[in-house]
């Protein structure tokens, strides 16, 4: 049983590109606007080896996205997990910081882009503004709701023994909400990888990264680079995620260890 369930996701994966691939060769799909999955995979090699723009290649390309998100998703972090760690051990601070959040949240950080080119211009500073916008509210709104679900008991127990503010924070507030920080993390990297690459839309000074080059490859009509760029941040986003779930399991690991 073990197996096949470990054999079901590339099954899967197979069965939809041999799908695409027939569709295409049958005419059924017109592979001049959709490429065949062969055509994406030789395209992927040719900016690999050529770029696009010609010089500018793929690993570069991804290597300066990853940095933009990396900068907001980092600063974002920074800010919202105190922040949340905050706000959920105080229910007065918690009232009161609520609507604003609220009020900002549903704001997509898409509709912050003009007003992040004119106070950072065009490059890193303004990307990773926008990336953190994406990334904040979910990482703090997680965390509020991690902390708020914490057992009294532990609180108490902790306070009986003599445990300070920061000592309560950091060995007891955080450690319990780490599952729902975690789920906030996770979540808030998605949207912000997602806003990255339409921030990248409006221009960028260095002239690389993913979603600069799936605009060039629009100009010039090639929609087998664009196909190849849309699937490289799949595939990015999708390693992102699975980092964040392995250091959330080592934390847990770690935490069990040390307990016992």
């Amino acid at each position: 049983m073990k197996i096949a369930e470990r054999y079901e996701r590339p099954v899967c994966i197979a069965l939809l590109i041999g799908v695409w691939e027939l569709l295409c060769a049958s005419g059924l799909v017109n592979p001049v606007l959709i490429p065949p999955p062969h055509r994406i995979v030789m395209a992927i090699g040719e900016l690999l080896v050529r770029g696009l723009p010609a010089g500018h290649l793929l690993h570069r390309h991804c290597l300066e996205s990853l940095l933009r998100v990396s900068t907001g998703f980092i600063v974002a972090t920074a800010a919202a997990l105190p922040l949340g760690l905050v706000l959920g051990r105080s229910a007065r601070l918690r009232n009161l910081c609520t609507p604003v959040i609220e009020l900002m949240r549903p704001i997509p950080p898409l509709a912050w882009i003009p007003l992040a080119i004119l106070w950072f211009g065009i490059g890193l500073k303004s990307a990773a503004f926008i990336i953190f916008l994406g990334c904040f509210f979910p990482i703090v709104l997680n965390t509020i709701s991690g902390v708020v679900t914490v057992d009294p008991l532990l609180i108490d127990a902790a306070r009986v023994c003599g445990a300070d503010d920061r000592r309560m924070f950091v060995r007891v507030l955080l450690p319990a909400a780490w599952p729902s920080v975690c789920t906030g993390m996770r979540i808030g990297l998605g949207i912000g990888w997602m806003t990255l690459v339409a921030a990248e839309f409006t221009g960028v000074k260095s002239g690389y990264g993913l979603g600069y080059m799936i605009m060039t490859a629009r100009d010039i009509q090639r929609p087998d680079y664009v196909l190849a760029g849309m699937v490289l941040i799949g595939v990015v986003g999708y390693l992102l995620d699975m980092l964040l779930q392995m250091l959330q399991q080592g934390f847990i690991r770690t935490r069990t260890t040390l307990a016992d």
